[in-house]
């Protein structure tokens, strides 16, 4: 495991604005995602670079480093965490005589086990091919080989390196057209829970930050949930029942990371849309983490970014919409611990404990209320139907039986209001 670094004074690639991120930390985070998918980690060297160079990335002086450290564990992957041009890997290949892949590589790898749903698997092998298309001139040995053209044609035909990219571009094409699919289906799924309509609620964050787990702890669901990078790729809805009876939707996503490959936003997307229509994002972090500032700012700004580029799918006031969860605080003595350290504006947590989630659950009850209206209705009584539908949408605070009508106090959305409110066709 290799980790170059640029020396303070240059922007550190992917790190935080104004403070690049702790090269420990970061070397950390890099082994963490190659454990995940099993590979056993036996050497680990961090690099600081002075210039980077075009054609190994690492200095000579560095590059001899590695190599003796490979031959020496007889290494058979190389892992570098940054991202390598194909120049840079085919080189660097050549000289430690093994096989190197870059952040984006291993982050490929490790979508391409993990992804389940078939928009995920779909989105993956997309991200390969784009990946692997730039890389055939790496990757073949059998690329000077010519294929004969038909006669009409002329020439020598076609190089073996031609068939490999048009055909890959070809299922990249097909593979479009079924996400396109796939996404319609997505869409009408969408429409069809808010014609219910639940409130949903996105639990987002970075990698590892215990969303699953609080996930599972918020809604007794068996969500698979492990104490490793990326367990969970696929978005997960389930219903949860809250402290004043109102129903909602939890919706679990995948974690975010820095240096994100290019191939992967668009792998996001299922993701994305489901934060982008959530009333309440609940913002988990891993407070006991020694990088939790570096890694809120990463999620931060990946949101900002959904509400701020070309075709936004956040609204520009999703920020009100954001309460931050700080998981994990028993690892920190407890809640208590954690809120008299950060000082902020947040609840703690831990889900693993069950610590703090019922602060959690009022508090995303308040937040849901805060955006309904509180009316009176009188209601016959032999209209039970209205009244199952008041019970089934809205929060009922008060209800008195009177003689011929049922008199309640009701909060409603202000959508579910207006359909309550319209006359009959």
């Amino acid at each position: 495991m290799i980790l170059p670094y640029d020396r303070p004074g240059r922007a550190a690639p992917g790190g935080a604005e104004g403070a690049a991120r702790a090269a420990e930390a970061r070397l950390a985070e890099a082994v963490g995602l190659a454990a995940s998918i099993g590979v056993t980690i036996v050497h680990e060297a961090i690099f600081p670079l002075r210039e980077r160079r075009p054609s190994t990335l690492l200095g000579e002086g560095q590059v001899q480093l590695a190599k003796q450290a490979i031959t020496e564990h007889r290494v058979g992957v190389a892992v570098v965490d940054a991202a390598l041009t194909p120049v840079q890997q085919r080189n660097l290949e050549r000289e430690w005589r093994c096989k190197v892949i870059d952040r984006t590589g291993l982050i490929l790898e490790i979508f391409g086990e993990r992804a389940r749903t078939r928009e995920g698997s779909l989105q993956v092998e997309l991200a390969h091919l784009d990946y692997q298309r730039t890389r055939l001139v790496r990757s073949w040995t059998h690329l000077e080989r010519q294929r004969g053209g038909f006669g009409f044609l002329g020439g020598p035909g076609e190089s073996q390196i031609e068939i490999d990219r048009r055909l890959i571009g070809e299922r990249m094409v097909k593979l479009k057209k079924e996400l396109e699919q796939v996404r319609r289906t997505r869409g009408l799924h969408r429409r069809a829970r808010e014609r219910v309509p639940y409130p949903v609620i996105a639990l987002v964050g970075y990698t590892n930050a215990g969303k699953s787990t609080l996930f599972n702890a918020l809604t007794g669901a068996g969500v698979y949930a492990q104490d490793q990078l990326f367990a969970t790729l696929d978005p997960t809805m389930r219903g949860i029942r809250l402290p004043s009876g109102r129903r909602a939707i939890l919706s679990d996503t995948v974690g975010f990371i820095s240096d994100l490959p290019t191939q992967l936003v668009e792998a996001f997307r299922a993701t994305l849309e489901e934060v982008a229509a959530a009333d309440v994002i609940l913002h988990v972090r891993d407070v006991a983490h020694p990088d939790t500032a570096a890694q809120r700012n990463d999620v931060l700004r990946v949101l900002q970014e959904m509400a701020t580029g070309p075709d936004p799918a956040l609204d520009e006031g999703w920020e009100g919409r954001v309460i931050e969860v700080l998981n994990k605080a028993d690892l920190l003595g407890g809640i208590g611990a954690v809120e008299g350290v950060t000082g902020e504006q947040a609840v703690a947590v831990s889900a693993l404990t069950g610590e703090g989630l019922d602060a959690l659950r009022a508090t995303l009850d308040a937040r849901l209320a805060a955006g309904l209206e509180t009316v009176d209705y009188a209601i016959p009584a032999a209209d039970g139907a209205r009244l199952a539908w008041l019970y089934r949408h809205g929060e009922v605070l008060s209800r008195a039986d009177a003689e011929g009508d049922v008199h309640v106090t009701v909060r409603l959305s202000p959508a579910d209001r207006a359909r309550f409110e319209q006359p009959p066709a």
